[in-house]
């Protein structure tokens, strides 16, 4: 089991900065990916960015392709999302997950442990 614990959420005006964190615990070792989605009321949750928690490999959403960076601390088991540029339609629940397999999918089935959540709000 691996479990996920996201930070950082809060309301930020458009143009603005947020930078949202995921505490990995549990059978880290297992862990071979790490992906931030999000989810706007109304809409499904769609994929934002993922790394691979081995290699410098990274994959982005073309929605924040040049304005949102993903990052890891290996040895402190944490998963970064640098937002910049923010728009309102950024608005959502941002998710940090694991994935435990090797894989490269961007979709939910892709990843196998959620955190809960954390919202962010971006004001126009």
């Amino acid at each position: 089991q691996v479990q996920l614990v996201e930070s950082g959420g809060g309301l930020v005006q458009a143009g603005g900065s947020l930078r949202l964190s995921c505490a990995a615990s549990g059978r880290t070792f297992s862990i071979y990916r790490m992906g931030w989605f999000r989810q706007a009321p109304g809409k499904e949750r769609e994929f934002v960015a993922y790394t691979s928690w081995s290699t410098s490999s990274t994959r982005y959403a073309d929605s924040v392709k040049g304005r949102f960076t993903i990052s890891r601390d290996n040895a402190k088991n944490m998963l970064y999302l640098q937002m910049n540029k923010m728009k309102p339609e950024d608005t959502a629940v941002y998710y940090c997950a694991a994935d435990i397999k090797p894989s490269a999918g961007a979709t939910m089935r892709s990843f196998d442990y959620w955190g809960q959540g954390t919202q962010v709000t971006v004001s126009s």
